[in-house]
Order: structure tokens, then C-alpha cells, then sequence
């Protein structure tokens, strides 16, 4: 059975400084998240456009996950929106389907960073993504906070 979880965080960064860091992650965020990210390596296509895939390999003691290779579905630079699917890793063991969306919406002086993750678990016993959830909103939060001393 499919399901959704979401969350909205508000930043500080105007709202197309946070996308652009957001576009460049592949080699900003193994930069700025040593802890959680080792890094970020581009596969197949330019690293932003649809069709690219990317191998994340995340950092010793990460919880659950050591890499996830995903596939970018949308990248909509005009609606700050992008979207991959997971496509092998640790997490295609427990989800059918794993799909994140993340948008980018200016708000005031800064913007509001929305964040849906469609998923379908395996079995019963999968637990709900909320360390997924923690771990999104901690990367945006400190991404906002790097992104204003820079």
C-alpha cells in the first residue's frame, strides 16, 4: 500500500540561493555534511537534468543506509521542483517504491522548502520512514544555516 509522508521547513536563504545549492548538491553536500554524506558521484547524464542517476554513498555509522543510486524523474528549474526515485541500494530492500520531491518556494526575504516522500513498504514490518524525515529536515536546516554565513 502506497503511502506519504511529508514535511515543510522555512529558511532563511531567498528562495532561489537555497534551490541553486540544492542543484549543486552532488558536490556541496559530501562538503558541508561530511557525517552524513562520503559522497556523491554522477553515473549517467550531467547531474540535474531528468535521467541522470547518481550513486550516494553515505557516511560510516549512518543509520540503515551505506549507498542509495537514484534516478532524477523531474527537474523543474522554473518551479524550484526536482524528484528521484531510488533505484538500488539498502532501501530497495525495504521499499517497493521510494520516491522524493522536494520544492523550493519563495516566501518573504527567504523560502519554504516542502518535501514529499512517496513510498510503498516491502512488508509490515518496514518501519515508517521517520528517520528519513529527521534526516531531510536536519539537511535543510543546516543547509539554510551554511548558505547564510557564505
Amino acid at each position: 500500500m502506497a503511502s506519504k509522508a511529508e514535511v515543510e521547513v522555512e529558511v532563511k536563504s531567498p528562495a532561489d540561493k537555497f534551490w541553486g545549492a540544492l542543484r549543486d548538491s552532488t558536490d556541496l553536500f559530501p562538503k558541508i555534511f561530511p557525517e552524513q554524506y562520503k559522497s556523491i558521484e554522477i553515473v549517467e547524464g550531467d547531474g540535474k537534468s531528468v535521467g541522470t542517476i547518481r550513486i550516494l554513498k553515505y557516511a560510516e555509522g549512518f543509520p540503515i543506509v551505506t549507498f542509495s543510486k537514484e534516478r532524477i524523474e523531474v527537474a523543474d528549474d522554473a518551479n524550484k521542483q526536482v524528484s528521484c526515485s531510488v533505484i538500488d541500494g539498502e532501501l530497495v530492500g525495504f521499499y517497493k517504491a521510494f520516491k522524493a520531491t522536494l520544492q523550493v518556494v519563495p516566501k518573504g526575504e527567504g523560502g519554504l522548502v516542502k518535501w514529499c516522500l512517496d513510498y510503498e513498504k516491502a512488508n509490515e514490518e518496514v518501519p515508517q520512514p521517520d528517520l528519513l524525515q529527521e534526516t531531510a529536515v536536519k539537511t535543510f536546516k543546516g543547509l539554510d544555516a551554511y548558505l547564510l554565513q557564505n
